[in-house]
């Protein structure tokens, strides 16, 4: 009697299970890294995802921002140890781990943000997502720190040759020192934030999307800015492959499509906001050449496609996946 009833017990147990938890996530704590403050690109996203998770699932997403856990390349090598689960990265510094990533940055290769979204989500930007399982990383989805711009502490900069001898951070990427090489800067690779170089002149000038020099008051120590958007510079959304393969197939699927989600809420908060980080900036004293020499500008960058940089086969054939989804675009 006493067995037949332990039985009658398991029995409802699992019954409940199913009545009430079988539709559930397994849940969990998913540490998430971005090197940025609140209220950055990267966090926009990162709570965003938290936020849909959370709704939708029983894990809690722990994000840890403000560089607390090291550099964009730390962090990497964190998520690819499982220490760290998932990551809301700059793009530049995956170039270390996976070559090919350095297409994504390739100089002048978006004309505009809609040109941007229809190879990224399109079939080149998930065949790079694909390529980045070789570094152990899960692409999940593209958000955006946005086209790329200079600012220095020296002199305005219309053409390319007033670059020359500027002492301008770039972000660890070896593509990123390659570019300001070659036209005529002296880079130094550094992690972020770097407003106290920049304050203390260790470093001329550096450049990013306008979000990162209003909301890093970069304006307080750099006079001028040209608007280059030499690079558009995406976030590479990412987990620990590892980490990924190991949950439920449902779980996986969930996390996937949050992040979606949550990457195309940053990019129109991102696009939403322009006009007025750029306002801002120019209304606190910077001054602005809003129509810089471009093309002396792509003259100089032209040389990379034919730098050691790009002479992996698996490089090239990515580059040339992405500059013909462009053109395809174009209508060439």
């Amino acid at each position: 009697m006493r067995k037949h009833g332990a039985r009658l017990l398991a029995a409802l147990a699992v019954s409940l299970l199913f009545v009430w938890g079988g539709d559930a996530h397994a849940g969990g704590v998913i540490k998430l890294g971005v090197v940025t403050k609140p209220g950055s690109a990267q966090n926009v996203c990162a709570e965003k995802f938290k936020e849909l998770v959370e709704s939708r699932s029983d894990y809690e997403v722990k994000i840890f921002h403000s560089a607390s856990l090291g550099t964009e390349t730390e962090i990497l090598q964190q998520i690819q140890m499982n220490s760290v689960q998932m990551g809301v990265i700059t793009s530049g510094p995956f170039d270390v781990f996976v070559p090919e990533a350095r297409v994504i940055d390739y100089p002048f290769l978006f004309a505009n943000s809609a040109e941007a979204d229809q190879v990224l989500d399109g079939p080149a930007g998930q065949a790079l997502l694909k390529a980045l399982e070789r570094a152990r990383f899960k692409g999940l989805a593209y958000s955006e720190n946005g086209f790329r711009h200079l600012t220095n502490n020296v002199r305005p900069v219309h053409t390319v040759d007033d670059v020359k001898g500027l002492k301008i951070r770039v972000m660890e990427s070896i593509l990123h020192k390659e570019l300001w090489r070659v036209l005529g800067a002296n880079p130094t690779p550094m992690g972020w934030p770097i407003y106290t170089e920049l304050q203390q002149g260790t470093i001329d000038a550096q450049e990013n999307p306008l979000w990162v020099i209003w909301n890093y008051k970069l304006f307080e120590v750099q006079k001028y800015m040209s608007l280059t958007g030499h690079v558009y510079s995406a976030h590479i959304d990412v987990a620990s492959l590892d980490w990924f393969n190991g949950l439920p197939a449902k779980d996986q699927d969930m996390i996937v499509q949050a992040m979606k989600e949550a990457a195309a809420y940053q990019r129109k908060w991102n696009r939403d906001n322009e006009a007025d980080f750029l306002a801002k900036a120019k209304a606190a004293g910077m001054i602005v050449d809003e129509a810089p020499d471009l093309a002396s500008f792509r003259a100089k960058a032209a040389v990379l496609k034919d730098l050691d940089i790009y002479k992996d086969p698996k490089v090239q054939d990515m580059l040339t996946l992405f500059l013909d989804a462009v053109a395809k675009i174009r209508g060439k």
